[in-house]
């Protein structure tokens, strides 16, 4: 599919509010504010808009928003965004639509990563992809017949909250497990760790050992043809990778793990092309309906 120019890419974080225009596959322009996380609804639409008013302009063909929530994909309303206590069934699709008067788009941002990958990043050659984001939780996207896949209420690929031992995979595959049962979060371990501490060094292969049980979980769930993996604890992953791949080699059809191909997203900006992603997601799926019209 050929990548349409000129589409804004939103990520909405917790701490910061980024924007960017993406032409030809490449960001063009990146803007970015402090997100008043704790102030009121509007406040924060208005700084949206502001961030948004930086890189829009006349050729502008669509806006894609990526949030650290639940969202009715269809209605584009946001609930309960991670660290934005005052949003509760926030319309952001109609808002900005007016606003802007160009189609926009709403996911979480896990699903974001998983599109990014797939139309600018390792999944370009893929139909079938998992992207697995590891950082103070365990976020997962897919993607299938190179389409993004939800679920029916924007919760599919939540293996986070699976349960997995005495708590769930999330627990022990994001930088909790560092924190909650090792007494050190995930920026001290990996720091002690490539300077030669033992005991942190051994906190990441456990920490690979239980990535490998929550990949076996996906491989049986879903079986594609790549997970790519992203997030902050990604810098770590030579510390952790010899006993995530261990971890997976008694897995039930050994020509899965044979063809399974897991990579770690090479993707920078990944937030704002995943974003950016969801438009060019939409259009594909429109090319893919009008193939299926009969003609009478």
């Amino acid at each position: 599919m050929k990548l349409v120019d000129n589409i804004i890419g939103v990520d909405l974080g917790g701490t910061n509010i980024r924007a960017g225009r993406v032409i030809d596959g490449k960001i063009e322009k990146i803007a970015k504010k402090t997100n008043p996380s704790k102030q009121s609804e509007n406040i924060i639409l208005e700084k949206i808009i502001s961030v948004i008013d930086e890189c829009f302009n006349s050729n502008t063909k669509g806006i894609g928003v990526g949030v650290p929530g639940l969202v009715d994909v269809e209605k584009g309303i946001v609930f309960d965004v991670v660290n934005i206590p005052s949003w509760n069934a926030v319309p952001l699709k109609d808002i900005l639509e007016k606003q802007y008067h160009v189609p926009v788009y709403i996911n979480n941002d896990a699903n974001c990563f998983a599109i990014g990958d797939k139309y600018y990043g390792k999944g370009k050659s893929f139909n079938s992809i998992v992207g697995l984001t590891l950082g103070t939780g365990l976020g997962c996207g897919l993607v299938f017949n190179g389409q993004l896949y939800e679920g029916n209420n924007c919760g599919a690929g939540e293996f986070g909250e699976i349960q997995y031992l005495k708590h769930n995979y999330e627990y022990y595959c994001s930088g909790q497990f560092f924190f909650k049962e090792k007494g050190i979060d995930a920026e001290s371990a990996f720091n002690k760790a490539i300077s030669g501490d033992k005991t942190c060094c051994e906190y990441f292969k456990e920490y690979g050992y239980h990535l490998g049980q929550v990949i076996k979980s996906i491989l049986y769930a879903y079986d594609p043809e790549i997970i790519i993996i992203g997030g902050s604890l990604t810098k770590a992953y030579k510390l952790f990778l010899d006993t995530m791949i261990s971890a997976i080699q008694d897995f039930e059809y050994l020509n899965t793990i044979k063809r399974i191909k897991i990579e770690i997203s090479e993707l920078e900006n990944s937030a704002i092309y995943g974003a950016a992603g969801l438009f060019l997601n939409s259009m594909n799926n429109l090319h893919v309906e009008s193939k299926t019209i009969p003609v009478l």
